[in-house]
């Protein structure tokens, strides 16, 4: 049926358009509705409850549909041949009569009624001429009265500061109580989360996600609209266009060409509203990205898990990723979270004849060229190929957690590697105990060490188009208390310190090259690979991979783990490891590889060099070796250089490396470049 609607003239990469958007919202909200309770204040999927119990399940369902609804209306200037404003309006009567059985749970009775709520004051906002206006004024106190205990309340320092921020907002634009004072204090906060270009972080940790584009840069100009004409929010406005733009321009390097976003970070069953930072961008009118670009990136994404299942057949989005996988989710998911997928609906509430649906859609930058840049704020290498179309991130930056924090490595956030195209191993013996994309030592019983709190030493781009990161960390196994919940971050407990290992990553389209050095080693060095989706424990499907180890690093193998990831039955990775305990101040070389096809003729090699015998390096302690493929003069940061680059003084004298044989790493790519990095800052003590 969404074929039918297919037009390639005005969109040559998906065939999408605004039909098959609005065809997908309404069988979704068509569904949802056959789960309503008679009052409709409840939308109960069908699974067993969330964390959080049967009633906040039902209220997820509702809020979070309700979204889908509200933009679907929205857009279409209150045209409502299903009858959704009505449908909801009931619900709302309902749920916010405290003496109806279907009441719902209360801001000051559940702290996921905060979140909740903010999406009924969003859609209320957005369709208030066709809801709220036509509300009775006895069920408009109601919706107030339900509202009211944001004033005041606490709020967790993270993204949920916009939640309060939205509610009290539209309580003062409806005449209800509210604080300015809460509204001030949470913009103050949230600028506390602005990092480089454009990237906002959630909380004061290096936590970066789906959230930045899903709630951090999605509230802010939605807030400014609802406050329009306020003095804040008009000089806030064009801050916030800016970051956005400027962030926009990294996110669409992060969409691989099949559409699938970056299997990274918590909340995956949110799915497709990935897409919904692409709207904002549309909807604040920004030019750049252009708004054929924009459609192209949020199309390829819904049309990506419409493809792979989701919605199902029933119409229903399920605890899952393409389809149903229930390890997917954190401890605070329930059958109705998924629904938060709806805010990647957000286009719909702009009209047909918005420049985002009449532009003819333009290629994804993986569909255009390769590419590597540098991604500061989250401490990304990012490499994008246009032959297979992955998007691949090297990781030395974002763990969700801070520097020395020494906590358990979670999946979705310390590994040192993610992509579009595979996913890091979230259950069963691996996902606790690294295995890919780590670089671990193993004590005498085979436990894999831990990377979370590492410091980061490096981020760069050379001249000749290589990136580069490192970071270094004490090894450290923990004993995590299992009594703390599941938030999709790393976990604490008794810590076990280890040696430091410092890892440096160069990286140039599907090749990285992986250099590893381990103090005072008291185990094996295991380094493993990319995590390949698998029919079988003997077949993989789809992408290719290979790790290549050099002397010392004889012991190599492949794992393969039973429905580890939510992409295939099996999931195999790849490792290399040294038979004996790693040798202390040694550079272990690795060569990892992820393409569409498998690899030919000679991978990178790697030969070791004095300061006489090579040429001068292109190395990271340079200042001018910014990403001139991010060049972007309006969003130039002098601060957005290497902060642990060393260098040299000005006498000309060199600074006080340590004593180093060889200190001088020469890769030779396959395409013939060559990079020349000097390994000696990285060993600098902070």
């Amino acid at each position: 049926m969404l074929r039918d609607h297919d037009d390639l003239r005005l969109s040559p990469y998906t065939g999408w358009t605004r039909a098959h958007w609005a065809a997908i919202a309404d069988r979704i909200l068509l569904a949802a509705r056959r789960h309503g309770s008679p009052g409709h204040a409840r939308v109960s999927f069908p699974g067993r409850p969330g964390g959080y119990g049967p009633d906040v399940d039902g209220l997820e369902g509702f809020a979070r549909t309700l979204l889908a609804a509200g933009f679907r209306v929205a857009g279409e200037g209150g045209a409502d041949p299903l009858g959704l404003m009505e449908w909801y309006a009931e619900g709302l009567a309902t749920g916010t009569d405290p003496h109806s059985p279907e009441r719902w749970v209360r801001l000051d009775e559940h702290g996921q009624a905060k979140v909740e709520a903010a999406s009924i004051a969003l859609v209320l906002h957005l369709t208030r001429p066709w809801l709220w206006d036509r509300l009775k004024p006895v069920v408009q106190e109601q919706i107030i009265d339900y509202l009211a205990p944001a004033i005041g309340s606490d709020y967790p320092p993270i993204n949920w500061v916009w939640f309060q921020i939205v509610v009290e907002q539209f309580l003062a634009s409806v005449g209800g109580p509210f604080s300015r004072e809460d509204i001030a204090a949470g913009l103050a906060l949230s600028d506390g989360f602005v990092r480089e270009d454009g990237w906002y972080a959630d909380g004061a940790e290096r936590a970066y996600d789906h959230y930045t584009g899903w709630a951090l840069h999605f509230y802010p100009l939605l807030w400014t609209e609802m406050a329009e004409g306020e003095p804040e929010a008009e000089a806030r406005r064009p801050v916030y266009l800016e970051r956005l733009r400027r962030y926009l321009h990294d996110a669409v390097h992060l969409v691989g060409a099949d559409g699938s976003p970056l299997v990274q970070g918590r909340s995956l069953t949110y799915r497709f509203a990935a897409a919904a930072q692409f709207w904002a961008g549309a909807r604040a009118g920004l030019t750049t990205p252009a708004p054929g670009l924009l459609r192209r990136a949020a199309s390829g994404i819904l049309r990506h898990f419409t493809e792979h299942g989701a919605p199902d057949e029933d119409g229903l989005l399920t605890l899952g990723w393409h389809g149903p996988w229930r390890p997917i989710a954190q401890s605070y998911s329930g059958p109705g979270s998924p629904y938060w997928a709806a805010k990647g609906l957000f286009g719909l509430a702009l009209p047909a004849d918005h420049p985002v649906w009449t532009a003819v859609e333009e290629p994804l930058p993986v569909e255009t060229a390769d590419y590597n840049l540098v991604l500061r704020a989250p401490g990304w290498l990012v490499s994008g190929t246009r032959d297979d179309g992955v998007v691949r991130v090297t990781n030395h930056g974002t763990d969700h957690s801070l520097p020395g924090s020494n906590l358990t490595d979670s999946p979705l956030y310390a590994r040192l590697g993610y992509s579009t195209a595979t996913s890091p191993v979230l259950a069963g013996e691996h996902a606790g105990h690294p295995l890919d994309q780590s670089v671990v030592l193993l004590d005498e019983q085979g436990v894999p060490s831990h990377r979370t709190g590492f410091e980061t030493l490096l981020l760069d781009r050379f001249d000749t188009g290589t990136v580069a990161g490192a970071s270094r960390w004490r090894a450290h196994w923990v004993e995590p208390d299992a009594g703390l919940p599941d938030h999709g971050s790393g976990r604490a407990g008794e810590v076990r310190l280890g040696p430091w290992v410092h890892v440096l990553s160069v990286v140039r389209g599907p090749w990285e090259v992986r250099l590893v050095r381990v103090g005072d080693a008291t185990g094996r060095l295991r380094v493993g690979g990319w995590p390949l989706p698998a029919t079988t424990p003997e077949l993989r499907q789809g992408v290719h991979s290979w790790v290549g180890g050099g002397e010392g690093l004889e012991s190599h193998g492949t794992t393969s783990a039973e429905n580890a990831t939510p992409l295939a039955p099996w999931t195999l990775v790849p490792w290399c490891a040294t038979t004996s305990p790693a040798q202390p101040d040694r550079w272990y070389e690795t060569v990892i590889y992820l393409a569409g096809r498998p690899h030919e003729g000679r991978p990178p090699t790697i030969t070791w060099h004095t300061p006489e015998t090579t040429e001068p390096a292109t190395t990271a302690t340079d200042p001018a070796a910014t990403d001139p493929a991010a060049t972007d003069p309006a969003a130039t940061d002098p601060a957005a250089t290497d902060p642990t680059a060393t260098e040299p003084a000005a006498t000309g004298a060199e600074p006080p490396y340590p004593a180093v044989a060889r200190p001088f790493a020469r890769v030779t790519w396959p395409d013939g470049a060559a990079d020349v990095i000097d390994v000696r800052p990285l060993l600098t003590p902070s």
